[in-house]
């Protein structure tokens, strides 16, 4: 490797202020008033939630052209692009699995906007085979495949695809040995797998479909289907979720023997119902295995009539239990693998169970037998992220994969019986993990709170106070944030940029009590945490305020919004992505009413809706006030997080907003909530956001 190739040097200029004075379109005021609890809130730009109004649509082609005016003036934008181009052009392959007589995996040859899945036949020389392309569905990469979904026999294959990243899914089922389509396509499914019911047919879940904007509109009444094979949709049979079983949010699993069906239903995104279906002996009666939405209790697998359950009841960092058919009362469950110190999932494969714990946010993996007995911690290659260990029953070896923040993600091939294992790939990139180092540190945050950070960066950087960062923050829904690599964050890292990721509260890094202080009435924590790690960062001269950049997405973008507006002075540039900015209304939007057990709602108490207005992005916006150079990034299609939070929170921003930063929007056209963006948009992304970030810090010139 020709070390003098890769290495990137910045050129900082003495003085931040680079940016000009922008003529921001101007955005429509109209009197809407809502009224909470006596207190009245001016809505004035409530007309962008209309997604199908034109007026909206030209408001958004108007602030389009003047931010990518404004992108494009920026002199090295092109050579950040050229230089993601060439190290994202490598080969890209995501573990295998064993389907009928088949090995399949996901392939990327190098800048193809989606992955390839391959196949070749187990236990054979024969060669491998394009099994399903979803860069031939459309000509610009906007149309991808969001899930496969195999008969147990492997004969038969569910496949969905997604729209220009809408949550909305279309479902093709095939015939795996011609690869012939068979029936017609399924349409309007959403939040929904698929699971096969031998070969006669197979479960999924879907909404009734929006009268009016499907991006936008209220849903909140999820069914579990039944499709038989080759029958119209039309005679899909509602299986769960009637009238008298309304859920916001319902799935089905079938076990491997096809003989129960495993229904969740709940109302939020934490917490959930269990039931059970016999489908050999009493398929029209639904049996209760949990009806507590307070906890989570997942089937993980079944060996008869013994059920597997992974659950937080009575252990807040889990556990695994099991019960039998004729005993699913909880006082019947056993402890298999106890709740210990250390959150963690658990997965099946070869007729074992592996647990993954979260050490600090770092992976930990024990192999147990299906009686609870330890067989093996399994020594990991080094310090990060591991993912996998799953399969059939009857698998010989097992994959997992692992990552960090500095090293590209490697496939391991595992023997369950001798705890050994082998590289069975390792991608050949463009970037040096030798030269980069990440190190864990604990800082505390306002209330003596001691949260983790993982800082990573070149080994020879200078602690000078003027090293671009960049701060990634999420803190919420129980999702930890754990080591894995990018290729953006490589890319920084080789500009010589700090990359710090926090494991700040209302994640599920330390289980149920660490979610829990970063929900509802607890939610300032986690604004408290990153403004801390920030304030750390800045204390230890890794950066300081002209040198630090926010980001991050969807909670994540609350995250940012929220803290550029309490402390608007603590960092140079704020990147907000397809974030939750109306805390207000949030809950009106498609699904959006599924996030109240991390937010609450403004109509649910007085005390609540004080809360959210103190802290609401787009309520929080003040006059005559000086805001971070921003850039807001969304999807047009995105129906998860609407683009109207980010549109609101634009237009105050450009009509508060004082000094020369810019405060911009980016809508991408075709574009949702980041599933299933295809990797030319990626780069044209990241390229945007990189030159904006350092052309606000003051760099000139990059030199590569």
């Amino acid at each position: 490797m020709n070390k003098s190739f890769f290495a990137l040097s910045i050129l900082l200029i003495v003085s931040c202020n680079t940016s000009t004075d922008i003529n921001y379109p101007l955005t429509e005021k109209k009197v809407m008033v809502d009224t909470y609890f006596g207190t009245d809130i001016e809505d004035p730009y409530r007309w962008l939630e209309d997604d199908l109004s034109s007026n909206t649509m030209n408001w958004v082609d108007s602030q389009n052209e003047v931010t990518f005016d404004y992108l494009n003036s920026i002199p090295y934008r092109d050579k950040l692009k050229k230089k993601l181009t060439s190290i994202w052009n490598y080969e890209k392959q995501a573990s295998p699995f064993y389907r009928g007589n088949y090995i399949y995996y996901y392939k990327n040859d190098g800048l193809q906007n989606q992955y390839v899945v391959y196949r070749k036949e187990f236990n054979s020389d024969s060669d491998e085979e394009v099994f399903l392309d979803p860069n031939s569905f459309s000509d610009d990469g906007t149309i991808s495949l969001s899930g496969l979904y195999f008969s147990n026999d492997g004969k038969f294959l569910s496949y969905l695809i997604s729209e220009g990243g809408s949550d909305w899914r279309k479902a093709i089922i095939m015939n795996t040995d011609t690869k012939q389509i068979i029936g017609d396509t399924l349409t309007n499914i959403k939040f929904s797998g698929v699971s096969w019911k031998g070969n006669e047919g197979f479960y999924y879940s879907s909404y009734d479909k929006p009268e009016g904007s499907e991006l936008t509109d209220y849903t909140d009444r999820h069914k579990l289907y039944y499709h038989q094979l080759e029958e119209a949709q039309e005679s899909d049979k509602i299986v769960f979720g009637d009238k008298k079983l309304k859920y916001r949010y319902v799935s089905g699993s079938v076990s491997d023997d096809n003989n129960y069906l495993f229904i969740s239903a709940s109302n939020l995104t934490d917490g959930n119902k269990l039931f059970m279906i016999d489908l050999v002996n009493n398929p029209e009666k639904i049996q209760t295995i949990s009806d507590d939405e307070s906890t989570d209790d997942n089937i993980v697998d079944t060996d008869g009539d013994i059920f597997y359950i992974f659950t937080n009841y009575d252990a807040p960092n889990k556990r695994l239990v099991k019960t039998s058919a004729n005993k699913l009362n909880r006082n019947n469950w056993k402890d298999v693998i106890p709740e210990s110190k250390n959150v963690f999932s658990v997965s099946a494969g070869s007729g074992y169970f592996f647990a993954k714990y979260l050490v600090d946010a770092i992976s930990e993996v024990r192999q147990y037998k299906y009686n609870g007995d330890l067989v093996r911690k399994i020594d990991l290659p080094g310090l990060g992220s591991a993912s996998g260990f799953y399969g059939e029953k009857d698998q010989e070896e097992l994959y997992f994969s692992f990552s960090n923040y500095y090293t590209p993600g490697s496939i391991y091939s595992f023997n369950p019986d001798n705890g050994e294992y082998d590289l069975y790939w390792k991608p050949k990139i463009e970037f040096n993990s030798s030269e980069y180092t990440s190190k864990q540190v604990f800082y505390e945050s306002k209330d003596g709170t001691k949260v983790p950070m993982m800082i990573t960066h070149k080994k020879d950087l200078v602690l000078n106070g003027k090293n671009p960062t960049i701060l990634n923050g999420y803190g919420g829904f129980n999702i930890s944030r754990t080591p894995g690599f990018s290729v953006s964050n490589a890319v920084w890292m080789e500009l010589g940029g700090v990359y710090a990721v926090p494991n700040i509260r209302g994640g599920g890094e330390y289980g149920k009590e660490w979610h829990n202080s970063g929900t509802k009435l607890n939610k300032q924590n986690v604004f408290d945490d990153f403004i801390a790690a920030a304030e750390y960062l800045i204390s230890t001269n890794y950066t300081s305020s002209d040198y630090l950049a926010l980001i991050g997405g969807s909670n994540g973008g609350l995250l940012v919004g929220a803290v550029m507006t309490q402390r608007p002075n603590l960092m140079k540039v704020a990147l907000p992505a397809v974030g939750v900015l109306d805390m207000l209304k949030y809950h009106k939007f498609t699904s959006g009413a599924g996030w109240a057990f991390d937010y609450g709602t403004s109509e649910e108490s007085e005390e609540m809706f004080q809360y959210l207005l103190n802290y609401s992005p787009v309520h929080n916006v003040e006059e005559n006030t000086s805001y971070p150079a921003t850039l807001i990034t969304t999807g047009d299609h995105d129906d998860r997080v609407v683009p109207a939070h980010s549109f609101k929170f634009a237009a105050h921003l450009q009509d508060k907003h004082i000094g020369k930063n810019p405060v911009l929007i980016r809508i991408e056209k075709d574009a949702g909530h980041g599933s299933g963006t295809p990797l030319s948009k990626t780069i044209d992304q990241y390229s945007d956001i990189f030159g904006f970030t350092l052309y606000n810090m003051g760099v000139q010139k990059i030199k590569l």
